[in-house]
């Protein structure tokens, strides 16, 4: 019995929901975005590997803009760099703007994506990717991450938790914390405004308060 090819979710998301889920709607599902100069700096660092090529290294095979996909969990999007080890072996490392010092929550959700990358390129590849690195332009210096168990079942959770999401189509609910501060959707998403409170809520519920 064959099944259904699952719809591709875009790696990236795995990232957006991660930093907050109502980002990772209003991107994917409103098809929303606004710049800011975060973005933009992420942007021109891409620049310098979203041209596809290659080119060999010290020993080492270096793809950059390579396509990836995982059939398994439906995913589907671009390393910016993979090197290929001489024993074959594929090593992605992500490129983000910014400094390798970030904070722990936040880094967090770049492992994410780095480990949707390595799990892409073990079925592509029929390889085993236990690590991968991060690169901060700020830094200039990697961060190396370890695809291990645990990073995988939080990859794997988040996939499925971003394809519910795309399936309902519903809204999250703002976090209203530090990370909307950088984010560049903030005016789109009034997270002040719209996040639950418990004036908010005692606002609603007297909408449908019945008079004696």
């Amino acid at each position: 019995m064959t099944t259904e090819p699952l719809d591709p979710i875009p790696l990236s998301a795995l990232q957006h929901w991660a930093y907050c889920p109502r980002q990772c709607a209003l991107i994917h599902v409103e098809q929303v975005f606004e710049e800011n100069l975060f973005t933009q700096r992420g942007q021109a660092l891409h620049k310098r590997v979203d041209d596809p090529g290659f080119e060999l290294r010290n020993g080492l095979r270096i793809e950059r803009a390579l396509p990836l996909f995982c059939d398994r969990l439906g995913l589907l999007g671009k390393a910016d760099v993979v090197e290929f080890l001489p024993d074959g072996t594929p090593y992605p490392v992500e490129y983000k703007h910014g400094s390798r010092h970030k904070r722990a929550d936040i880094a967090a959700c770049d492992d994410l994506q780095l480990a949707a990358q390595a799990l892409c390129l073990e079925e592509m590849f029929g390889q085993p990717v236990p690590e991968g690195a991060l690169y901060y332009a700020s830094s200039r210096r990697r961060r190396i991450v370890a695809v291990d168990a645990d990073l995988r079942a939080k990859t794997e959770s988040t996939a499925a938790a971003v394809r519910q999401l795309l399936q309902s189509g519903e809204m999250p609910p703002p976090l209203n914390d530090d990370h909307c501060r950088a984010c560049s959707l903030r005016d789109l998403c009034q997270p002040e405004a719209l996040a639950p409170t418990p004036e908010h809520a005692a606002l609603r519920n007297s909408l449908f308060e019945v008079d004696d």
